[in-house]
């Protein structure tokens, strides 16, 4: 079995696989990193494992998992099933790299956009198993915030606000949820129409923690898989297994 750790900003994703299949998933804070670990270690036979951080590992909790299991970090020094075309491959978000990896897994051989609408909004292109690059544009949430700190008077705006369906906002608060919730969408499709006027037979894939809101509002066919990224970290494993 294999041992997928995905640690973000504020939370930690966790997921046992059996090859290609999760047979246990957890999410939560930083600070029950070790003691998820060492529950799956009793209940599971874990015998490698793979872990992507945004954030320095403490020593302590590697030298726990590499005496535990074997232990891949991600980097892009890795080898991955997709040529990465990208000039400046040590900068490549680690989240980018394993969604590119899943992508190729469920779609070989295909031009693929990926949409990944977490933090910031990224996009991804695939073209035949070969990783060229793609964008970064502020995520809902981020631009919500950025309307807030960066003006007067502007208020701060939760994504779990109800949304609006107007064209035209009455007051400051629709304005800006409009300008965002309507103006996100746009943007994605545009994306989309812009890669499909090369590529008609183009694949996009729609991921992240806003995937779910933004779906509903695209004009454009997607595919919404779950556990996306976790799954791309296994078959980046899966690849690297010595």
């Amino acid at each position: 079995m294999n041992l997928v750790i995905d640690i973000g900003n504020t939370f930690i994703k966790l997921a046992v696989f059996q090859k290609d299949e999760i047979v246990s998933r957890a999410v939560f804070e930083d600070e029950k990193l070790m003691e998820k670990i060492q529950e799956i270690l009793k209940t599971h036979k874990i015998e490698h494992g793979i872990i992507s951080s945004v954030k320095t590992i403490p020593a302590d909790e590697l030298a726990f998992l590499r005496k535990n299991i074997n232990l891949i970090i991600l980097d892009h020094t890795l080898s991955f099933p997709f040529l990465n075309l990208y000039e400046t491959p040590e900068t490549l978000g680690k989240d980018r790299l394993a969604l590119a990896a899943a992508a190729v897994k469920l779609f070989p051989n295909k031009n693929i956009l990926i949409i990944d609408a977490g933090t910031c909004i990224t996009y991804d292109f695939l073209e035949n198993n070969k990783y060229h690059g793609g964008a970064i544009s502020p995520g809902i949430e981020m631009r919500f915030k950025a309307m807030h700190n960066f003006t007067a008077k502007l208020p701060l705006i939760k994504t779990t606000d109800e949304n609006e369906t107007e064209l035209t906002g009455k007051t400051t608060r629709q304005n800006m949820k409009i300008g965002v919730l309507k103006g996100v969408p746009l943007e994605i499709d545009g994306f989309i129409d812009l890669y499909k006027q090369d590529y008609k037979d183009l694949t996009v894939i729609l991921t992240g923690g806003d995937s779910e809101l933004l779906s509903k509002s695209l004009k454009n066919s997607i595919f919404a898989p779950e556990n996306f990224l976790l799954k791309g970290l296994n078959t980046i494993l899966e690849f690297n297994k010595i």
